[in-house]
């Protein structure tokens, strides 16, 4: 099984970029989605979570208002929507998959995990 995350890049502060993590149908449907992210020396962290359906959704506190989670089940594809960026969202972003419909904040709820992808932000 294998999650192949893109989009990533270097931008300035306040700049967009999308993020599009695509898999396997069987992998996708039927469970829930997220996007974590480490920084260097720093473990990895939550980022957002998407349920199955689309209609669940949590992020963290510091992307919150900023960053938006999506899903598309015809394309395989989860999005991570990312507006007004900060250098401290520097970090290697990484999609995941669950086992469930629904999945939370942390690691042990995903099963799948893409290579991830880097974003770095200059001020």
């Amino acid at each position: 099984v294998q999650l192949q995350a893109s989009g990533g890049g270097s931008v300035q502060a306040g700049d967009s970029l999308r993020l599009s993590c695509a898999a396997p149908k069987r992998t996708l449907s039927n469970n829930a989605a997220g996007w974590f992210r480490q920084a260097p020396g720093k473990e990895r962290e939550f980022v957002a979570s998407i349920s199955w359906r689309g209609d669940n959704t949590l992020y963290a506190d510091s992307v919150k208002g900023r960053f938006t989670i999506s899903r598309d089940s015809v394309k395989n594809t989860v999005y991570l929507q990312m507006n007004s960026l900060k250098p401290e969202d520097t970090a290697v972003y990484y999609c995941a998959a669950g086992r469930k419909p629904y999945a939370g904040r942390e690691t042990s709820g995903y099963a799948y995990w893409g290579q991830g992808t880097q974003v770095t932000v200059s001020s």
